[in-house]
């Protein structure tokens, strides 16, 4: 169903990654016949809008967006102090000084309905949803707008709740999966199931079609999770070393390097879990002294700032370098070239 509905001719969606997918990336994906995805949680309306459109300048093929939906929470002053405070050593070795608060940087898609409005004029393919669920309006809407509805989801719980909301897919996200935890509740207890295990548990479930997602690199892991029960699989690392892509020099190399002895799930850096390669932000983090960190988005404002004072003064090891458990799999090439190897390798695997 979902490959007919969105015209696949590979089984493979492109993560959204949200400041490394473009829309050179995303055509690309989608002219080579698997689904390309622009992550715009992020962004402003306006410059999600602006993606969108020159996505369609280069494909006219199916692409999908994807959106936040974490629930906005106050920032507890006395924490964005103590984390400031506790951050200022750290500028100062880059001759700058910490912001004065932590601002919320990324809107949630529950916050208003500009987002919304939007997508219902630009009618993209599909809409995936990271961290939650849309309400039962915007569903309903984005649904009679013709538009097909994904969410993450990490456990069973979620699942049936992304179901009940009237989600078209479930992309079943394995805890090796690179980025952010799309855990509804961070606070809650992670199951951390690794994709396989979540995809069979999922299917016992559930009719709805399933998007395998975390830690896969090749056709060779795409076809055992069809095997397994999967209608198609999402791969996020695999296209951050694409020539399209958005990822800096830094995270390329961090790719290459670092990336290949292992990933770990970092929270001090955006206030949520994300798997990626280790870097000196979390390294910091992990000395004794360091205070609770701020929620989710607001600590990520810090650490984006923290970043772009190392890099000017040449340190780039302060970027959040998101990877997932295959990252030494990865093989830079032109989006579409990857897209062709995958499809290859599926076939001789299957």
């Amino acid at each position: 169903m979902l490959m007919q509905r969105l015209s696949l001719e590979v089984p493979v969606l492109q993560a959204p990654m949200a400041g490394v997918s473009t829309p050179r990336l995303a055509a690309a994906v989608s002219e080579a016949g698997a689904l390309g995805s622009l992550g715009i949680g992020a962004m402003t309306v306006s410059a999600a809008r602006d993606a969108i459109r020159q996505t369609r300048q280069l494909t006219l093929r199916p692409f999908g967006v994807n959106v936040f939906c974490h629930e906005s929470v106050p920032l507890p002053a006395k924490e964005a102090a103590d984390w400031l405070h506790w951050l200022k050593p750290e500028f100062k070795r880059f001759g700058a000084r910490p912001p004065e608060t932590l601002r919320q940087i990324y809107a949630s898609f529950l916050d208003g309905s500009a987002m919304l409005d939007m997508l219902l004029e630009e009618r993209p393919a599909c809409v995936s949803f990271h961290f939650g669920l849309p309400g039962a309006a915007a569903v309903r809407s984005l649904k009679d707008a013709g538009i097909t509805l994904l969410a993450s989801v990490t456990n069973e719980q979620e699942a049936k709740l992304a179901e009940r909301a009237g989600m078209d897919v479930l992309i079943a996200q394995g805890y090796g999966a690179g980025g952010h935890r799309g855990i509804f509740d961070p606070a809650a207890p992670d199951e951390q199931a690794g994709t396989r295990t979540l995809l069979t548990t999922l299917k016992a479930m559930t009719t709805l079609p399933l998007v395998a997602a975390g830690g896969l690199m090749t056709g060779r892991d795409v076809a055992e999770m069809l095997d397994a029960g999967a209608t198609a699989a999402q791969l996020g690392t695999a296209f951050v070393a694409c020539d399209e892509s958005a990822a800096s020099p830094a995270y390329r190399a961090a790719l290459m390097d670092g990336g290949r002895e292992r990933t770990e799930m970092i929270t001090a850096i955006s206030g949520r879990p994300a798997r990626g390669v280790r870097q000196k932000f979390q390294a910091l983090a992990d000395r004794p002294d360091c205070p609770p960190v701020p929620p989710y988005p607001y600590a990520y404002d810090a650490a984006k700032q923290l970043d772009a004072a190392a890099r000017a003064q040449g340190e780039a090891g302060y970027g959040a370098f998101w990877a997932g458990t295959g990252v030494a799999g990865v093989r830079p090439m032109p989006a579409r070239q990857l897209v062709e190897v995958l499809a290859k390798e599926i076939s001789v695997a299957g």
